[in-house]
């Protein structure tokens, strides 16, 4: 059995355990969505059209998530203007799963068990990675995290040898050696200088005088 529906301006041909993703619908997750407005109900070659509605019609669904649907980019252009413009828009969206469809004293449920997992959490799954729900909960499935290697012992540096420490210690004690004075000047340089001390003026003669 299957019916087509009118919910959020849009038809849906649905039937007992479809998954459904439909305009934002009121309600939290588990809860019970009934649909009133049934414009066809199909039973095998039986085909009962609404006028506009199926008298005593009903389908129900079992509401998983309230989502942003795939986002739809908007681009305008004036070609020879230099005008370019592009926004970005993501409609909310509702996921159900259709659990029955009754009409006409009859009806066809659907025996599976309705699984409220998030679509966030079936990307991440099948990615691989861990799932953190919005809000900062606690996270429902966490990949296992590999052990981490020990990392390899150093080896510790050979102690040093008497014989090689008996120098450097020999240094450390030995003291200071003073320094060196400054080296005379050679004899070149120290000679004009005695030349010039012996020169003492002459003493005047007397016919000089």
């Amino acid at each position: 059995m299957y019916a087509v529906i009118k919910t959020g301006g849009k038809q849906y041909r649905v039937q007992a355990g479809d998954l459904l993703v439909v305009e934002k619908l009121a309600g939290e997750p588990g809860a019970d969505v009934a649909f009133g407005d049934v414009l066809l109900v199909g039973d095998g070659d039986a085909v009962t059209i609404g006028a506009p509605l199926v008298d005593g019609a009903t389908v129900n669904a079992t509401l998983i998530e309230t989502r942003k649907g795939d986002k739809v980019k908007i681009f305008k252009k004036i070609r020879r203007q230099g005008y370019r413009r592009t926004k970005g828009h993501r409609q909310h969206e509702t996921v159900l799963r259709v659990t029955s469809v009754a009409a006409a004293g009859k009806t066809d449920k659907w025996d599976g068990e309705v699984s409220l997992t998030t679509k966030r959490e079936l990307d991440a799954r099948a990615r691989g990675l861990a799932f953190q729900p919005l809000g900062g909960a606690t996270p429902k499935a966490e990949k296992a995290a590999p052990a981490a290697k020990a990392a390899p012992a150093k080896k510790a540096a050979p102690a040093p040898k008497a014989a090689d420490t008996a120098p450097v210690e020999a240094k450390a004690a030995a003291p200071k050696k003073a320094a060196a004075p400054k080296a005379a000047k050679a004899d070149g340089d120290a000679a004009p200088a005695k030349k010039a001390a012996a020169k003492k003026p002459a003493a005047k003669k007397d016919g000089d005088a």
